[in-house]
């Protein structure tokens, strides 16, 4: 469904800030999607504040975009107001006890992760490989070598359009497998923050289990423009492994591939369109559940408006 946004009010409070018709395939991790009606970054957690508050009021519907990771963008592309997330303060307390950090929902996980090495505080080696920022993580539970963003949060700074700002703890945030509350009921709500809690350890542990992890990640998943692992993987079994054993590793459509080094990741090889990735996603859907009974259950989120989804 369409509709006029009111770009007259947009521009008389966000100005020159605000753009229109912005391609959103540069700010993804696969380079597809189209345009998004409005674009505005923001670049403070008063300017994202600022902007929801206003969305709220006009009813606009928006998107709130940090790396562009996990989220599969439609050719049509976003009608309504996309926020890009450039919030980034960091703050790591040593003296807290147990050591924390604090950082703004636009810094990026593996940046934070790789901050609190240096100061030789350990529990977030897992987030060093994880494309996504701080936001996404604590909305999505992000997780990787056993760690997940419900081990490490303390609390969650939350915009709230009933309760206001409110601070959430993992528990309130109801987190299940790469998922939360929030994301379960696609609430309008906003993630401006969070504290991770940390422990204490040497530069040399925490960096040497870093570079354990990246090194892992680097032989097991592809390189090139993906959304991150496609699927959840099924209760004890895992999503690539039946892709693979359903014969579809390296399987095409357009320039879009099935990745032949880990059939979980759906690649760009350049000039995808996302209704190709949509097509490999119904296709390995399909196949599992015809040769295994098992539902393949999305991990990233479709954007936008998609036709036969």
């Amino acid at each position: 469904m369409t509709f006029a946004l009111p770009m007259n009010r947009l521009r008389e409070a966000f100005g020159d800030a605000l753009q229109e018709n912005v391609p959103l395939a540069a700010y993804t991790t696969a380079r597809v999607g189209g345009p998004a009606d409005a674009f505005l970054p923001v670049h403070d957690l008063a300017q994202l504040e600022r902007a929801v508050r206003l969305l709220w009021d006009l009813n606009v519907p928006y998107l709130v975009l940090g790396s562009g990771s996990n989220l599969l963008v439609s050719d049509a592309g976003y009608h309504g107001v996309v926020i890009f997330n450039r919030a980034r303060n960091v703050k790591i307390d040593v003296h807290h006890q147990p050591p924390s950090v604090w950082a703004e929902s636009g810094a990026n996980l593996s940046h934070v992760a790789r901050q609190t090495a240096l100061r030789g505080l350990s529990g977030l080696e897992w987030a060093a490989t994880v494309p996504g920022t701080v936001g996404g993580a604590v909305y999505g539970n992000a997780g990787a070598f056993g760690g997940d963003m419900a081990g490490n949060l303390a609390l969650a700074e939350i915009l709230h359009p009933e309760l206001g700002k409110v601070q959430w703890s993992a528990k309130e945030m109801g987190y299940g497998y790469r998922t939360s509350t929030l994301k379960r009921e696609k609430s309008k709500a906003v993630i401006l923050a969070a504290r991770m809690n940390l422990t204490q350890s040497t530069v040399e542990e925490v960096q040497a289990r870093i570079e354990t992890f990246s090194a892992k990640r680097r032989a097991t998943q592809p390189p090139g423009a993906t959304m991150g692992s496609m699927f959840k993987n099924p209760p004890g079994d895992y999503a690539g492994r039946l892709i693979e054993a359903a014969g579809l590793k390296g399987k095409r459509i357009g320039k879009a591939e099935i990745s032949p080094v880990h059939a979980n990741f759906f690649v760009n090889l350049g000039g995808a369109t996302a209704a190709d990735i949509l097509q490999l996603i119904h296709i390995a859907q399909k196949t599992v559940q015809d040769k295994f009974g098992v539902t393949l259950e999305l991990e990233i989120e479709c954007i936008g408006e998609w036709e036969n989804f």
